[in-house]
């Protein structure tokens, strides 16, 4: 998910034409949150990806979406297929994580 938010706000900043400082000032937030977003460092509240989206001039879902799904303007998904959508993800993150921590002690 990191990942994703990252690529979309790159891309969005770039289609923009407008410099990680600019962003940041728009959206509130410093130019190194900015930085460590796009760079996958940090994980964001919700404020912020609204914040975020708001200066970049989309809807907070088109972050969390595909770039190229976004930039279609393809129809808005429904809250319940967001929903859907995001507890899948989130439940692969947190697999993965156990995963990586049980992993080394030899367990399944």
């Amino acid at each position: 998910m990191r990942t994703l938010l990252a690529l979309n706000i790159k891309y969005r900043r770039k289609v923009l034409g407008i410099s990680q400082e600019k962003l940041a000032k728009t959206a509130e937030l410093s130019a190194q949150t900015v930085n460590d977003i796009e760079a996958c460092r940090i994980w964001v509240s919700d404020k912020t990806i609204v914040n975020l989206a708001k200066a970049l001039k989309v809807e907070a879902y088109q972050l969390l979406l595909p770039v190229s799904e976004a930039e279609k303007g393809l129809p808005a998904p429904s809250s319940t297929e967001i929903l859907l959508t995001l507890q899948q993800k989130i439940k692969n993150e947190i697999d993965m994580q156990f995963y990586r921590i049980l992993k080394p002690r030899g367990l399944p």
